[in-house]
């Protein structure tokens, strides 16, 4: 009989998101094979948990995987059908019904729940590895676009073995996980559901001496950079998709997608406000009361005059038009904020003066 995904946790069906993450670390931690060298059984408890946590995790997965519990109240099919029967003949045994995914096309989105939940069968064709990694880039390049080399870890077919991880001269022999089928079974309830043997591959054979380098796994994990190219006007979580650049879903087959996240990094001059790039540029008491010519530096290393009038105040904002960011056909503006520093000490002189300044103005101390 299929285990229940929430009794694999140890968790009731009304549990939340947390109670989920708190119960599968625990588990996790407890039965990891690190944990448990030379555990057959905790490797195998481990596997179950981080299943069950696949699902359960994910509000979509779970919410169809609730919804597939509920047809577990359906007899299984008559022999004969496109289901397969397992278990001691003439009842005295638990009778499991064993299908295939796509003997599911018949029955509306159930066979589209099965699938989406456990994944592919053996007669799909292979799903494509889509990579996704995170990537900093600097707050000028996010601004004007540009290009960054990003290194990724990648599976690539074993050049040792040219993708059939045995070793020179070994020979292959029948998987003893799934006994040669390519798939396993697992599933809810009644029924039992195929999907790729882990141990095999969906190959159904393995070495009976190991290949050196991949240690029979057909592919080695290896570091590969790309150049990656940054749109104009990139913001912190956008995301692009470089297709051919992810993960192949078995040795020699073609590679899937890489999805990149930007992180932009601050500027210590700049920060966006939309299109808008906004600095602050300090003057001093002489030059907010009188007036003055500054030169400000642009996003493009470049400087500009900006007139300051006298009598101006701490915090006010001057806009220099068309020299913020660019993006969709729109270009936004650069906002310079003045802050007037007061002196922390003044001179003998400084401070006379200060004082006239102050009795002229009528100040008040």
């Amino acid at each position: 009989m299929a285990k229940d995904f929430y009794q694999v946790l140890g968790v009731p069906d009304t549990a939340t998101p947390e109670d989920i993450k708190k119960a599968y670390r625990r588990l996790a931690k407890q039965y990891h094979p690190d944990a448990n060298p030379n555990n057959p059984s905790a490797a195998e408890r481990f596997k179950e948990v981080s299943e069950a946590h696949t699902v359960l995790s994910d509000a979509e997965k779970r919410k169809q995987y609730d919804a597939m519990r509920r047809y577990g109240a359906f007899e299984p099919r008559a022999p004969g059908g496109a289901g397969r029967r397992s278990g001691a003949p003439g009842g005295g045994g638990p009778s499991v019904e064993e299908f295939d995914i796509n003997d599911l096309g018949g029955l509306g989105g159930l066979g589209d729940i099965f699938s989406s939940i456990f994944g592919r069968s053996r007669r799909d064709e292979p799903v494509a590895e889509t990579l996704e990694t995170v990537v900093e880039i600097p707050f000028r390049v996010a601004a004007l676009g540009g290009k960054v080399p990003v290194t990724l870890p990648v599976n690539e077919t074993c050049a040792e073995c040219g993708g059939s991880g045995a070793a020179k001269g070994a020979k292959l022999q029948t998987c003893p996980e799934c006994n040669g089928r390519g798939t396993v079974t697992f599933g809810q309830g009644s029924f039992a559901v195929s999907r790729p043997c882990p141990k095999c591959r969906g190959r159904g054979k393995i070495p009976t001496t190991p290949c050196p380098v991949c240690h029979g796994a057909g592919e080695t994990r290896v570091e590969r950079q790309v150049l990656i190219t940054v749109p104009p006007g990139t913001e912190t979580g956008t995301r692009i998709r470089l297709k051919g650049q992810g993960g192949s879903p078995r040795p020699g087959e073609p590679p899937g997608d890489l999805l990149v996240t930007f992180q932009v990094q601050p500027d210590r001059f700049f920060h966006r406000d939309g299109l808008d790039l906004v600095c602050e540029v300090p003057i001093n008491l002489a030059q907010a009361a009188l007036g003055t010519r500054l030169r400000v530096r642009t996003l493009d290393g470049k400087k500009v005059v900006l007139k300051v009038p006298a009598g101006t105040q701490p915090g006010r904002k001057f806009r220099i038009k068309g020299l913020g960011l660019e993006r969709g056909g729109r270009r936004g503006d650069q906002l310079v904020q003045v802050q007037v520093e007061v002196p922390e000490r003044l001179t003998a002189e400084q401070e006379e003066l200060f004082k006239k300044f102050a009795e002229a103005t009528d100040l008040r101390y």
